[in-house]
């Protein structure tokens, strides 16, 4: 039953960041490792299930791989989500996330998806390092 698959996908922590990151678009696994301050390991486990789940979707790009949300996602799937968006408003956690996406998307527009790496948010030598992996995916 998808309502099940659905509710046992938002029972964890890192999945509801994860899909709450993907909303306003596509991002690599080296994106949520930044944003999340987790390993590439647990991201990719988590993705992996919700993959499973059909909860995302992905795609290949050069060594990368690109996971965003379904491109049809079922209706109960979409209210549910709207529900997430809407209950994480005034969560200090994922209004932190949203914030270093927020940081994050003047890089991933100017290199796009496929161009990850290092990316120095702040102003000069200070400046805050997100993401320290060459590659993702």
């Amino acid at each position: 039953m998808e309502l099940v698959k659905i509710y046992q996908s938002l029972q964890d922590l890192t999945r509801l960041r994860v899909l709450h990151l993907l909303m306003p678009g596509p991002l690599c696994v080296c994106h949520f490792q930044t944003i999340l301050g987790e390993p590439q390991v647990k991201i990719s486990k988590h993705l992996a299930y919700l993959r499973a789940r059909g909860l995302v979707q992905c795609r290949r790009q050069g060594n990368w791989v690109i996971y965003m949300l379904p491109a049809k996602p079922s209706p109960t799937f979409q209210v549910n989500l709207a529900c997430l968006e809407k209950c994480v408003d005034d969560v200090p956690l994922f209004m932190r996330d949203r914030a270093r996406l927020t940081k994050l998307a003047p890089f991933l527009v100017a290199r796009g998806l496929g161009g990850c790496g290092p990316v120095r948010l702040g102003g000069g030598a200070t400046g805050s390092v997100l993401g320290r992996r060459s590659g993702c995916g």
